[in-house]
């Protein structure tokens, strides 16, 4: 059976009122994106931030009645908002598929350095002796397919093989899926501790970690302002973006004990040099950029 999707570009301030409406008239599903592929920095917890041009979508499993429907959204619309026109919705037909079975299928085991593999849930290890992080990517960021997880997954890779996260405790800044910190705990370091700003951030970590054996003792997740300001790591990663990585330079590099090694990325080639600036202010030695698909990873150490 085809789905009837409606796409509206509406401004910000329209998008609850048009979301009503539309779950009004029966949509099965609504979704906000941003118009232009903005991001939004740091929004405060519990809000939803929204863009300057947000586009809306309604996915309906009922295609009789088009017309009236649009029809009916345009009198409620002037009914509540007589001096703005009712938003323009498209409508499209959608072929009914296995969406879910599709999605499973874009994403496959991938190497990571030397010894460690992303394996996606429903995957079997490639290579069952190696070491095989297991992750189910629907919930946050931090896959492993872009650029910026990978700088960091590998840059964790040669750290373990260099004898460096033996023993060591991690801060991951940003955690996301947990992908880093979980990949730092299967390479041989002994704590790690995660922070976001997003509940299901810390839920999604939590329930990977679960799926990897990791005990809850050996990973702690928190929100930024439950990690004690002076607490230092051996090792500190963050994969963020460049705004909040210079904003949050000095309670960052803050965290990076002594002789501590500090990876950083989320950040355009356009943008490395802001970074580096901003971590070589808060007397971190910085390494030379790596650099894959126009993202950068930085790293760093602050002296002993």
């Amino acid at each position: 059976m085809p789905w009837l999707q409606l796409k509206a570009r509406i401004a910000p301030e329209q998008a609850e009122l048009l979301e009503e409406l539309l779950l009004a008239e029966g949509a099965t599903a609504i979704t906000l994106q941003d118009a232009h592929d903005d991001p939004v920095f740091e929004p405060e917890r519990g809000t939803t931030p929204l863009w300057n041009e947000t586009v809306l979508t309604a996915l309906y499993d009922d295609l009789a009645g088009l017309d009236a429907m649009q029809e009916r959204l345009a009198a409620a619309w002037a009914e509540t908002q007589p001096e703005e026109p009712c938003p323009l919705i498209e409508h499209e037909l959608l072929d009914d598929r296995d969406w879910e079975r599709e999605w499973m299928e874009d994403f496959h085991p991938l190497r990571m350095g030397q010894r460690l593999w992303i394996v996606p849930s429903w995957h079997e290890p490639p290579e069952p002796g190696a070491v095989n992080l297991h992750l189910d990517p629907g919930l946050a960021f931090g896959t492993g397919t872009h650029p910026t997880t990978a700088l960091c997954l590998e840059w964790l890779d040669t750290m373990a093989l260099e004898g460096t996260l033996d023993g060591a405790e991690v801060l991951d800044v940003g955690c996301g899926s947990g992908i880093l910190a979980i990949a730092a705990l299967k390479l041989g370091a002994t704590s790690a501790t995660g922070t976001d700003i997003d509940p299901q951030a810390l839920l999604a970590s939590r329930d990977n970690a679960v799926r990897n054996q990791i005990a809850d003792s050996a990973f702690t997740l928190c929100y930024p302002e439950q990690l004690a300001p002076e607490r230092q790591f051996a090792v500190v990663v963050a994969n963020i973006l460049a705004g909040p990585l210079v904003e949050l330079a000095p309670l960052i590099a803050t965290h990076v004990a002594p002789a501590g090694r500090l990876a950083l990325s989320g950040i355009l080639e356009s943008q490395a040099q802001d970074v580096l600036d901003a971590y070589h202010d808060q007397g971190l030695v910085m390494d030379d950029p790596a650099l894959r698909e126009g993202w950068v990873r930085l790293t760093g150490y602050r002296p002993a």
